[in-house]
Formats: C-alpha cells, structure tokens, sequence
C-alpha cells in the first residue's frame, strides 16, 4: 500500500535516550482509477490549474482543491477516498523522496575529496588534480569523479514507524529521510 505524504520536518521523542525522528502528514488523496498498473490518485498540491487538469476533475467528479494526479501501487482498492487506517498497524515502510538539488558542485562538495594546501603559492586549493594516466590507457576511466551535477535525485530508505495519529494524518518514522521540508514524496508500508 502507497500514500503520498508531505515532509513537515525533524524531531526527537521525549523518552530517555531520544530518538531523532521526521514527521510526514499524510496528504488527503482520491483514487479515480483502477488498472493493472496500479491506480491513478488525484492530492490537491499548491494553485496550478490549467485546461487538462480542469477535464481530469470534470471527468472524475472531484472537486477544484484536487489539482495534481500521480501513479500509486495500489492492490484491493476502489474508487473513492484513499484508506489510512493500514498505517496505525505498520511498523516498517519505505520512503521515497527527490534529494535536496545543489546544483553543478565540485569534487570536494559533490566527491568529499580532501583538496590541496590552502597555503599561498600552492595554486591547488579545491581543484580535482590528476585525472589520468600515463601512456597507457592514454585516456580518462569511465566513472572518474569529476564536478558536476549534485542532488536532485531520487532515493528511497526504509524506515522504523514509530506512531500514526490518523486524526491529523501525522506519520512519525525513526530516523532521517532526504529531501527539503515541504517536499512531497511516496510512503510504502513493508510490513
């Protein structure tokens, strides 16, 4: 079973010794659509609206909030409002979210690389250095870790439940998850 969710943020529980923990609210979501390849869900998400999305609510009969749709696995579901009450018995799921972007960074940002002297005169101070070989191979091995784009990708992590409040649709999980707060991602409950 998939839900969308929104990362609110990072807390710790009161007990002795506290456990870091992030909470994600469960976004209220319809399923319009049943297929084999999973479910069509519309969650409303922000004010954009255009001409397409206008049919997609006509020809579902949802009402203006639900603006956005995605692709759930979903099994043994119908159409109407998406069912939360599996998440009060889960203890494990898997959370996918898109990493926060950093954009195009160098070696030390984007490799943990060590760097040169920050001394006067070294002219060697966050640069990659050497690349290659000597005559042979006479060229650069694929995967060299060079700058480049960082972030902006999609991970998934299999977290530990720790508490479901299903009045307002607050998931606590033990540990950390990627992505910025405010960010919408896919829950997958394991067992």
């Amino acid at each position: 079973m998939e839900y969308i969710v929104e990362k609110v943020g990072m807390s710790r529980t009161i007990s002795v010794p506290s456990i870091p923990v992030t909470l994600l609210k469960v976004v209220d979501a319809k399923v319009c659509e049943v297929n084999e390849n999973g479910a069509l869900v519309a969650y409303p998400y922000g004010k954009k609206m255009n001409k397409a999305i206008e049919g997609q609510q006509k020809k579902y009969s949802l009402s203006k909030e639900f603006n956005r749709f995605m692709m759930l696995k979903l099994e043994g579901v119908e159409v109407g409002d998406l069912d939360k009450a599996p998440l009060s018995d889960a203890k494990i799921v898997k959370t996918t979210f898109n990493s926060k972007g950093r954009g195009f960074s160098g070696v030390m940002k984007r490799h943990n690389f060590a760097g040169g002297p920050g001394s006067h005169g070294s002219r060697f101070h966050r640069r990659v250095g050497s690349i290659g070989m000597c005559e042979w191979p006479g060229r650069v091995q694929p995967g060299q870790k060079m700058p480049g784009h960082y972030g902006n990708a999609k991970n998934t992590v299999k977290n530990e439940v720790v508490s479901f409040d299903a009045e307002t649709g607050i998931l606590v999980v033990k540990g950390s998850i990627p992505g910025a707060n405010g960010s919408l991602g896919k829950v997958r409950i394991v067992k």
